[in-house]
């Protein structure tokens, strides 16, 4: 054996590793100038520290995780492009993190690149499938509608950890946006039944029971999220009931100029004094609140409305009370002439024009005329069935 050559081999490892101990310091004192700058919201500095950090200890221990607190800096100043290929230059250090492919499966997501986001949560879950990869990945599916893939995900969470409450939750997510209400809210109650601080089930089960129309039950949860000290989530799940309820008539206003308190036979002249003269006509109107904000065109349009004579099949709920109408009956046009909105005060006024008959006998029946409106609310929602029509008799019906 030479000797000679056997010294200069061991010489040049030794300054190998001298060398790489030396990087590898350099390295580590780069990234601990980083957290400090990070930590002062200097984000520039840094930047460049960080990557510093990457280039000199592309090798050591802690490379990939320089490189995502580079990634992680890059967020903080806006430059989510370059913070995506923070995230895959720390692959490229460390093809093994599944951590760091969630974070970049976050990011994707939301941006809304659901597609982009579901393979990064798909790589996370082969290199270590845990219950919170595979939850990420159903969330992932749920956005691209692949819904029975991610009820796979959820089903293999509850089989794995039934005692957490993420299977329930993303299950409960996964049937609330195929429309499937009541089962959802069973996984909801599940998921609440394992861990009682979850106040996203709360909430979700409240958007479900928004979804069914069960606004008593969806104020329910409103209620149970307030005394959870929830108000972020409540007052959320308040605007979405608002949003969802179809509009709904609330009331007439006694005070305007229809008296539609007067019962059967009332002479058309006590209406208004002017209508005492033959062939008269007189403009009347009716307030009526409603529960909500409409749409101003919708309800400002009269052929949205219809006035006619109540036809209600109750107790003394049809016009006349159901008995035989005088020949002196005075007719409405069934259209109004004009509807008038309140955004301030959630009313619309309905003029309609009365006419008097050429013997100044005219009757009418004002508790009876029927107020139906058929528009829509500034959401787009057509009325509640069960109160879309007013007389004075029964109310809103």
């Amino acid at each position: 054996m030479n000797i000679s050559n056997s010294t200069s081999a061991d010489s040049l490892l030794s300054a190998m590793l001298i060398h790489s101990n030396g990087l590898e310091s350099l390295a580590n004192a780069a990234l601990q100038r980083g957290i400090d700058a990070y930590m002062k919201q200097d984000y520039e500095g840094a930047v460049k520290e960080f990557k510093r950090s990457v280039g000199l200890g592309r090798g050591s221990s802690f490379a990939a995780d320089a490189a995502q607190y580079l990634a992680m800096s890059y967020l903080q100043l806006e430059d989510t492009e370059n913070a995506i290929k923070a995230y895959k230059s720390a692959f490229q250090v460390d093809p093994y993190r599944d951590d760091i492919r969630v974070k970049l499966g976050n990011l994707y997501f939301l941006q809304g690149k659901y597609e982009d986001a579901r393979a990064e949560y798909a790589e996370a879950v082969r290199l270590n499938p845990s219950t919170v990869n595979r939850y990420s990945l159903g969330q992932a599916y749920i956005e691209l509608g692949r819904f029975s893939e991610a009820e796979n995900q959820y089903n293999e969470i509850q089989r794995l950890a039934p005692r957490e409450a993420g299977g329930y939750l993303g299950m409960g997510l996964a049937y609330s946006r195929q429309g499937k209400h009541e089962k959802a809210i069973r996984q909801f109650k599940e998921a609440i039944s394992r861990d009682g601080n979850l106040y996203d089930a709360y909430a979700q089960m409240g958007y479900s029971y928004a979804d069914l129309g069960d606004m008593e039950s969806a104020q329910n949860m409103v209620d149970t999220l307030e005394r959870l000290d929830q108000a972020d989530l409540a007052d959320a799940l308040s605007r979405y009931m608002y949003k969802v309820d179809p509009p709904k008539m609330m009331f007439a206003d006694s005070s305007t100029s229809f008296p539609f308190l007067m019962g059967k036979g009332t002479p058309l002249a006590a209406l208004n004094s002017y209508l005492v003269n033959p062939n008269s006509s007189k403009t009347v109107s009716i307030t009526i609140q409603f529960d909500k904000q409409m749409d101003p065109d919708s309800i400002g349009n009269p052929a949205n409305w219809q006035i006619s004579r109540a036809t209600g099949q109750g107790p003394g709920q049809a016009y006349n009370f159901g008995l035989p109408i005088s020949p002196n009956e005075t007719r409405l046009s069934p259209i109004p002439s004009t509807v008038t909105w309140n955004a301030d005060n959630l009313t619309a006024t309905v003029y309609f024009t009365v006419t008097q008959n050429a013997a100044a006998n005219a009757t009418i029946d004002p508790s009876h005329i029927e107020f139906k409106f058929s528009g829509k609310d500034i959401y787009g929602l057509k009325m509640n069935p069960k109160f879309d029509q007013f007389t004075g008799f029964s109310g809103v019906v």
